[in-house]
Parts: C-alpha cells; sequence; structure tokens
C-alpha cells in the first residue's frame, strides 16, 4: 500500500517477514522483537515507534522506499507488466 510498516510479530512466519520488512527492504521498524513476545509493550513503545515511522528523517527514507515499492510492485502486475506476462506464460504452458 506504500506505506511503511510497525512490525510487531506474535506468530507463524511473523517474525521473518519482520526481518524482510526491517532489514532487507528497510520500509519498517520492530515495535517489538519476537524474542521478547511474552513481554508487556508499553504505550510509549508504541508511540515512540508511530514517531519514528511518521515524524523522523528515518521515517521519511522509510515512507519514500515504501512509496516506491508500492509503485514497482503495482507496475509488475498491470497489463504487460512482469508478474502479467509470467502468469500468462504459465498458463500458456500448462493449459497448451
Amino acid at each position: 500500500m506504500g506505506v511503511p510498516v510497525a512490525a510487531w510479530p506474535m506468530h507463524s512466519d511473523q517474525p521473518r517477514n519482520s526481518q524482510l520488512v526491517t532489514k532487507f527492504l528497510k520500509i519498517g521498524l520492530i515495535v517489538r522483537h519476537w524474542t521478547c513476545r511474552d513481554e508487556l509493550v508499553t504505550s510509549e513503545t508504541v508511540e515512540n515507534a508511530v514517531r519514528t515511522l511518521m515524524a523522523s528523517p528515518e521515517g521519511a527514507d522509510m515512507r519514500k522506499r515504501a512509496s516506491e515499492l508500492s509503485n514497482i510492485v503495482k507496475q509488475s502486475v498491470i497489463d504487460g507488466g512482469v508478474n502479467s506476462a509470467e502468469m500468462d506464460s504459465f498458463i500458456t504452458h500448462i493449459t497448451g
């Protein structure tokens, strides 16, 4: 959707996805780490995460990258986009 992510992994694939979002794509930050999942999260912790995302130079960079990534993904799925072409090729292959 073109916005940064405040990651708060709770189960399943979320810890790994939070790493993807924060360390590799750099479009979000961790509110609470998976290793601290049994600890209470204070309102101050949540507030600090939101302030970082919305009112800091670091947050501005994340918002910019998230918006750019959103545009790239949208372009890939329109008619003639990379993912659209790959899907058409796959359908042709399995039905041909």
